[in-house]
């Protein structure tokens, strides 16, 4: 399809994963948003390499969950090696168990997350218009104007929105002039993508005196990748495979065989953060707000809950749902979000290439003992869970976060917990977060409550929010007790929450009492009434 001068809602500046993300959450607010890239077509690279709990429950929102389960597979866990000694086997399959529907990391790679969305998209009618770059943007209070080139045509967009996805070295974040600060590892690694004569569904992280070599299996069979440091002998000339080697052999004290090389690159390793994440009109979300180094496989995981979190938002906005001050929450959100990341993974990636004697010595007797002691605590393990499927981000401190809630386990802003729970108008089991599934507000009270209060708030939500709020009760029933308990509702109280459209909480109260939810809905939040 020719990509023609036209007007749009949403132009969205890369078809990655985060790009791809926003386009499919916007679409489910019925925005089709002009989506743009310049690139051919989607990567066959694999690329980032695994999926946390965290997006699979964006997923199963979505409704494409079973699809992506099929494609992957869970992995086992983390053996760790010392001079091709094992020191320390860490097992991570369904350490979340009872947190999350997905208790795992799950081995799905960028190039099947882009083909999952890129199919959800085109099932929509959502073009995406490859070899289409962005020479320059422009905006003013009302609008943007975007100068693109498409098949080696001049094309003009005007948009109502821009939305930079474009990566790490953003075109959209130039144009706009917002700093990327940060710096560059000193280290060249090299990646390759290989399938071999063995089958392992741990990951494999061999540490020595010689560097590093992580060994992290793929979906398909005999499939891994295998990052390291390239030695500094060899970092002036240009590499194959074979040249590497030999280096992961001393590294493994094992010979490790190599059936099929399916791409091998170096590169350098990069941890930069955007000054701001919105100028105007225009969003950075994913490599073009933020990237740090791979520790932990964050990163395209973390664009992803960029456009989940921006993506409802600016469609309220469109829709006329709600006001327009809600897009100041993004930036509050999620650069903290960002900031605490590249923190994180910069601490554990120096640690992780120290060459330092006291380093080397820590992390072959001190290391492993201290992982091992801490993994045999049930507490840490989950807390550990939380961090690694990003099932633990809060936004607590957010403006539209309100707490008058007694609850300590849980508090506005927290991700709205997996709860298994009985719903007793269907007769039928689901979960707290099944049924906050649809697009909009959720609206959920517990304890007991009249019929004809319930009825009266049912009328209220019709008359003044329609689709914008959706609304469940549960009643307090032997089956549910453990909910009741879970969210600590005191004896003969009620409780509201009202979620957010991504999930998290947005209002939490130990009452039922409509003025207040109504006056949390319309100016913290920001939703429009039907009868303004």
């Amino acid at each position: 399809m020719k990509l023609t001068e036209r007007h749009t809602q949403v132009l969205i500046v890369g078809a990655g994963p985060s790009g791809l993300m926003m386009a499919a959450q916007l679409l489910r607010y019925g925005i089709q948003p002009v989506v743009i890239d310049n690139k051919k077509g989607p990567t066959n690279h694999t690329r980032a390499l695994a999926v946390q709990a965290r997006t699979l429950e964006i997923y199963r929102q979505m409704g494409i969950a079973d699809e992506v389960l099929k494609e992957g597979k869970p992995a086992e866990g983390l053996n760790f090696y010392y001079e091709g000694k094992r020191k320390g086997i860490f097992p991570v399959k369904d350490i979340g168990e009872e947190q999350t529907p997905y208790p795992y990391v799950f081995i799905y790679p960028q190039s099947k997350n882009e083909r999952t969305l890129i199919n959800y998209l085109t099932q929509h009618a959502v073009a995406i218009y490859w070899d289409t770059t962005l020479q320059q943007l422009s905006q003013n209070n009302t609008l943007a104007e975007a100068l693109l080139i498409s098949e080696g045509a001049e094309v003009k967009i005007t948009a109502d929105w821009v939305i930079g996805a474009d990566g790490a070295h953003s075109t959209v974040r130039k144009q706009l002039g917002i700093a990327f600060k940060g710096d560059t590892y000193p280290s060249l690694f090299y990646l390759a993508d290989v399938i071999a004569d063995q089958q392992d569904d741990f990951i494999d992280l061999h540490l020595s005196d010689k560097g590093f070599a992580g060994f992290f299996p793929t979906a398909e069979p005999g499939g891994f990748r295998i990052i390291g440091a390239v030695p500094e002998k060899l970092q002036d000339k240009e590499l194959t495979l074979d040249d590497v080697l030999p280096e992961i052999s001393q590294v493994t004290k094992t010979t490790f065989r190599v059936k099929e090389c399916r791409w091998f690159t170096t590169y350098k390793l990069h941890h930069r953060m955007a000054e701001e994440f919105r100028s105007g009109r225009s969003f950075l979300i994913g490599d073009a707000a933020h990237i740090h180094s791979p520790v932990g496989g964050q990163g395209m995981n973390t664009g992803l809950q960029d456009a989940y979190n921006l993506a409802w938002k600016l469609a309220g906005v469109i829709n006329r749902k709600l006001e327009e001050k809600i897009l100041q929450t993004y930036a509050a959100e999620r650069m903290p979000v960002a900031r605490e990341l590249l923190q994180t993974t910069d601490r554990a990636f120096k640690l992780l290439m120290s060459k330092s004697p006291m380093m080397q010595l820590g992390k072959k007797w001190l290391l492993p003992k201290v992982i091992s002691w801490l993994w045999g605590n049930d507490g840490i393990r989950k807390n550990f869970f939380k961090r690694l499927s990003q099932t633990g981000i809060s936004y607590r401190h957010s403006p539209i976060s309100i707490d008058l809630s007694h609850s300590s386990r849980y508090k506005a802003g927290d991700r709205l917990p997996y709860l298994k729970l009985y719903d007793e108008k269907k007769q039928e089991e689901t979960d707290l977060q099944a049924w906050c599934s649809k697009p909009g507000f959720t609206l959920i009270l517990m304890g007991q409550m009249a019929e004809q209060d319930l009825l009266n708030y049912a009328r209220w939500i019709t008359h003044f929010y329609g689709s914008g709020l959706n609304f469940f009760y549960l009643p307090l029933t032997k089956r549910n007790w453990p909910v009741f308990y879970q969210l600590e509702v005191k004896q003969n109280h009620n409780k509201t929450i009202i979620v957010r459209p991504d999930g998290h909480i947005g209002f939490m109260c130990d009452s039922a009492d409509i003025d207040v939810i109504n006056n949390y809905l319309q100016f913290t939040a920001g939703l429009i009434r039907a009868d303004k």
